[in-house]
């Protein structure tokens, strides 16, 4: 099956590449050469953790706040800060939203060959003509399934999510959308929004584009380092900008305490391309996964686990966390190992 897949789309081993200017074209480091399996999802009363130490994010601010007072009213040198483009990610803007329709288009081809299951309970995806029997089931009832999905037919949106946020007309004059606004603006996907910001034109979706820099007085606003990115502490919103929005739509937990308002900081990669990982199936033809045995099974993010199972490569940076190396035992070796 994998060689026809491979001759049917043969330039499926480059949409890994495509996969890859997503998540590292606005300057993420680089994934380290091997990676364990995923941790588990935080608990809900858990908070995000800051991809910048508290220690370094209250210096600088105090930093901020001494340039303020000692020049309240400055011209703005450096991009965007200053409202303008920075020269050399307008291109990377444009190969980033490239890559994105790549990885859609392709995806959505793959899909037609090999199938994709989603949980009806839970958010859980899995790769194959069969679901795994894999007990990890969180939705409604669980309780009374032991934990065991309820599969159906998956599409697109499970296998590679991109959570959507607010479109700024004006990053740097109306940097934020207010509760009173929500229905009015649009809504697109945050990283199609961090392209537009980035030196993107789409009709569609008007931005407005400075020629010359702006001033920075006391108390109208920050200077930001690059395009930023805020994510909710507790839930998977996002928005791109210089700040969070004010819309009151967070329920995740403490959300009555901060009258339904997100608790904004800052956002990663993770958050722009949200990652949906799954188990990796050796064979699409084989078992289903078994539950005594998912200490031998590795995970893979479900673009990834698509694009091999339909013939790709396995990419070096995912081999450990597939666990391609280790041997699972077979069902009546199971006892034996335990």
């Amino acid at each position: 099956m994998n060689r026809s897949v491979r001759s049917q789309f043969p330039g499926i081993q480059s949409l890994s590449t495509r996969i890859r200017t997503l998540t590292v074209g606005f300057g993420e480091g680089d994934d380290p050469l091997y990676a364990d399996l995923p941790k588990p999802s935080r608990m809900k009363v858990e908070r995000k953790p800051y991809p910048t130490p508290m220690k370094v994010l209250i210096r600088r601010a105090k930093e901020e706040r001494e340039s303020r007072k000692a020049q309240p009213c400055r011209l703005l040198e450096e991009p965007p800060g200053n409202g303008l483009l920075v020269p050399e990610l307008v291109d990377v803007a444009h190969r980033v939203y490239r890559a994105r329709e790549s990885v859609l288009f392709g995806v959505s081809k793959l899909l037609d060959v090999v199938p994709v299951q989603r949980c009806r309970y839970c958010f859980e995806v899995h790769i194959g003509s069969v679901g795994h029997e894999i007990r990890t089931c969180t939705g409604p009832n669980s309780g009374v399934r032991c934990a065991t999905h309820v599969w159906r037919r998956g599409g697109v949106q499970d296998v590679i999510y991109f959570p959507s946020c607010f479109h700024l007309y004006d990053r740097v004059g109306k940097p934020r959308v207010g509760h009173d606004e929500r229905y009015s603006v649009r809504r697109i996907p945050a990283i199609v929004e961090l392209c537009i910001q980035a030196g993107l034109d789409l009709e569609k979706y008007p931005t407005k584009r400075r020629m010359k820099p702006v001033y920075c007085i006391e108390g109208v606003r920050k200077i930001m380092e690059k395009y930023s990115v805020q994510t909710c502490g507790y839930c998977p919103e996002v928005q791109v900008g210089p700040k969070g929005h004010k819309v009151r739509m967070c329920k995740a937990s403490k959300h009555q305490s901060r009258n339904g308002l997100h608790a904004w900081q800052e956002a990663t990669i993770d958050d722009v391309v949200g990652p949906n990982y799954v188990w990796h199936v050796r064979d699409l033809h084989g078992p289903a996964l078994n539950n005594n045995l998912k200490r031998y099974y590795g995970k893979a993010p479900a673009v990834v686990e698509l694009c091999v199972q339909a013939g790709a490569p396995i990419p070096d940076q995912y081999r450990s966390m597939m666990r391609v190396d280790v041997v699972p035992p077979d069902r009546d070796e199971v006892d034996l190992v335990a």
